[in-house]
C-alpha cells in the first residue's frame, strides 16, 4: 500500500517509525526543544520523543513560537525525521523555511489527512521525494 501526501516543505527522502499523534500539540511549551521530548503533561503521549520519528500530526494548537521551537529541534538534531499534517501550519512551517534558510539539513513536511496518519501510527515510513508514503507490513 503507497499513499500519496501533498509536499508541503519538500525535502531529502526520509524514513522512521510513525508517532501519530491522538491529540493535536502545541510546539511551545508542549515539546522540550533540546531533548525532542512531549512535555505537555495533558498530552497522551508525554514522554514520547518526536525526533526522528515521522510526526503525524492530526492538528496543533497555536502559538507564534512554535516555528521557534521547531527551528531549534532542527538545529539540535532533534527534529522528526518528516511531518504529516492533517492541515498546513503556517506557523509551525515557517520554522523549516527558516531552518532551510540556515543551511540545515531539514525535514520535509506533508499533508496527509489525519484519518488516514492514524492507521500509520508504529509502522516504519518511507517518504519518498514525491510524497509517496509506503509503510513496512504489519
Amino acid at each position: 500500500m503507497v499513499l500519496n501526501a501533498e509536499i508541503l516543505i519538500p525535502g531529502e527522502p526520509a524514513s522512521g517509525r510513525c508517532l501519530a499523534l491522538d491529540a493535536p500539540i502545541s510546539f511551545w511549551g508542549g515539546v522540550d526543544p533540546r531533548s525532542g521530548a512531549i512535555i505537555d503533561a495533558r498530552h497522551p503521549q508525554r514522554g514520547e520523543s518526536v525526533a526522528g520519528t515521522v510526526l503525524a500530526l492530526p492538528g496543533t494548537i497555536g502559538s507564534s513560537s512554535a516555528s521557534a521551537v521547531l527551528l531549534e529541534l532542527v538545529h539540535a538534531g532533534r527534529a522528526p525525521a518528516a511531518l504529516l499534517l492533517d492541515e498546513p501550519d503556517a506557523i509551525l512551517l515557517l520554522g523549516l523555511i527558516v531552518a532551510r534558510e540556515m543551511g540545515w539539513p531539514t525535514p520535509p513536511a506533508l499533508r496527509l489527512p489525519a484519518a488516514r496518519q492514524a492507521a500509520l501510527g508504529g509502522r516504519r515510513l518511507l517518504i519518498s521525494v514525491t510524497g509517496e508514503i509506503t509503510p513496512d507490513q504489519p
